[in-house]
């Protein structure tokens, strides 16, 4: 995967990009996420099938970090602005968590530009007790830790990591800014972020866009614990969605929220994804 930078909707926004003349497949992280959120799905093949275009949403990984604007329409013009830039007119987009909401805003706002929808764990309602179950990760941000080492123990301990595999480290990496005396921050800042839920995950009807739009899609689904011992989103409201849908097929993968993009999980979407896009 190639780094790359576009002017987009007045920032510069980065992406990864691994070329070649297969279908494209523009993919978008979840909240606090990077590009490197699909470094397993890589490794698993996909870009073996498709052109993986994988984004650092605003306020994220090497992208310009402006002091606000993060409503879904924010996201979605940044979007629109790297599809112009790279002469797509129309394109399969996909997501994972935010990523899969902001895919579902495109279809319904964009319906032109979007071709096929990838919605990785997302759905009309998660879990009632989402917000406990992102204390975790949403409170790494705004922490300083002493070395890249101490970030990742702290990661290994947080209970959503039932699984690890040395892929993940490229997506660690990328989550963090180095200072000289070797500490590390995450690079997501928390008000950015907390804006993105106001005024994004919360702040949209999302029923409405999923029972409207009409693109075929291809919802995957990690049902085993996140935390508080139950999934993120589970089984049965993902198959709510999916049902609310003009065309959309479902897959249960292995593993969790998080975990569901590496090993096992990641090859079973791999092959899912390569084969609804394709």
């Amino acid at each position: 995967m190639i780094p790359h930078f576009v002017n987009t909707n007045g920032i510069k926004l980065h992406y990864l990009d691994s070329g070649g003349d297969s279908s494209p497949l523009i993919l978008m992280h979840g909240l606090t996420a990077n590009s490197h959120a699909f470094d397993g799905l890589i490794k698993a093949g996909l870009n073996d099938h498709l052109r993986i275009i994988s984004v650092d949403l605003r306020g994220r990984g090497l992208s310009d970090k402006p002091a606000e604007g993060y409503t879904m329409k924010h996201h979605a013009d940044d979007i629109i602005g790297l599809m112009d830039a790279l002469g797509f007119e129309k394109i399969a987009l996909g997501g994972h968590s935010f990523g899969g909401l902001l895919t579902l805003y495109m279809g319904y706002h964009f319906p032109e530009r979007v071709e096929k929808m990838v919605i990785l764990d997302a759905a009309a309602k998660l879990h009632p007790q989402t917000k406990e179950m992102l204390v975790p990760t949403l409170g790494r941000l705004g922490q300083t830790y002493a070395s890249f080492e101490e970030y990742i123990q702290k990661i290994k301990a947080s209970p959503y990591m039932s699984y690890w595999e040395d892929t993940m480290l490229s997506y660690y990496q990328a989550d963090v800014e180095t200072f000289p005396d070797g500490s590390v921050q995450p690079r997501p800042k928390s008000e950015n972020m907390t804006e993105a839920i106001l005024k994004g995950s919360f702040g949209e009807p999302w029923l409405t866009y999923i029972q409207a739009v009409k693109q075929p899609s291809l919802l995957v689904n990690g049902t085993m614990d996140y935390a508080l011992g139950a999934p993120l989103l589970p089984k049965e409201y993902a198959l709510e969605t999916v049902a609310s849908m003009v065309d959309c097929s479902y897959l249960e993968v292995k593993g969790n929220h998080q975990t569901m993009l590496y090993g096992l999980g990641a090859q079973q979407m791999s092959e899912a994804i390569a084969t609804f896009v394709g």
